[in-house]
């Protein structure tokens, strides 16, 4: 009869007890992944809708801002800031000089200035707001200044008949006409008609009204006469030529003026 040899589990030297547990678990491992499971599950209930905790609030931080710089106070505005008003030129010939070369007339810019052109005791004198942007040697030589040749063309008036000038001796887009008026600008304004002596005067702009001592706020009712120095000069307001040109109802509607005007 055949006998058995059985291994002897008693014997420490034949049984390694860390290679029995990891065959065991590998066996155990193998059986579940055999069955399906492969992820690890857990009978605990838990609730899957609690609200999560809100974090907390961070500490609020103080900002101060940095001291703003003291703003020095505006000086007070000087009475007269053209310089050349305390010596305002006595004769056409010397206004024309000082128009051109006067720093203190537009802030010490000289370039680009334009002389008033016309004869003294003209019978009409023209004066419109500042040259026209394509002027270059010629005060209103461009665009509005061949509108204007055409009007003197129908109102019977010759080339060497008109005195033009204007209020600003160099283009000037967008002025501020208060502050202008507020630096002395009407003053020089109103003495250079009072040295041109003309018979009759026609303002175009009727912005101008305040340089020759009109203020609207007192009367709605646009300028009939040019009063200066014991001298009246019949004056007519105009639209500006640049707003003629793009209206022609404004241009009949000054054609009649013109009429009822000279009579």
């Amino acid at each position: 009869m055949r006998q058995v040899k059985t291994a002897n589990v008693n014997n420490p030297a034949q049984t390694d007890p860390a290679i029995d547990a990891a065959a065991a678990l590998s066996a155990v491992l193998d059986w579940w992944r055999e069955a399906g499971v492969d992820h690890a599950f857990s009978d605990d209930p838990r609730t899957w809708l609690v609200e999560p905790a809100a974090p907390e609030p961070e500490p609020e931080r103080s900002f101060t801002p940095p001291p703003m710089p003291a703003r020095p106070a505006p000086g007070p505005l000087a009475a007269a800031p053209f310089a050349g008003l305390d010596a305002l030129p006595q004769t056409l010939a010397e206004f024309r000089a000082w128009w051109l070369t006067e720093p203190s007339l537009d802030d010490g810019q000289v370039a680009g200035r334009l002389a008033p052109r016309g004869a003294e005791g003209a019978a009409l004198m023209v004066l419109v707001d500042h040259p026209e942007a394509e002027d270059r040697d010629l005060l209103l030589s461009g665009p509005q200044g061949r509108l204007l040749a055409a009007m003197f063309g129908a109102m019977g008036i010759g080339p060497d008949q008109a005195y033009i000038a204007a209020c600003l001796p160099r283009h000037m887009p967008l002025p501020d006409w208060a502050a202008l008026d507020a630096a002395g600008l009407g003053q020089v304004v109103r003495h250079h008609i009072a040295l041109a002596r003309p018979q009759r005067l026609l303002v175009f702009g009727r912005h101008i009204s305040p340089l020759l001592g009109h203020d609207p706020a007192k009367s709605a009712e646009p300028l009939r006469q040019f009063v200066h120095e014991n001298a009246s000069i019949p004056l007519l307001m105009a639209p500006g030529l640049a707003t003629l040109a793009g209206r022609p109802r404004n241009k009949a509607g000054l054609w009649q003026a013109w009429l009822d005007w000279t009579g």
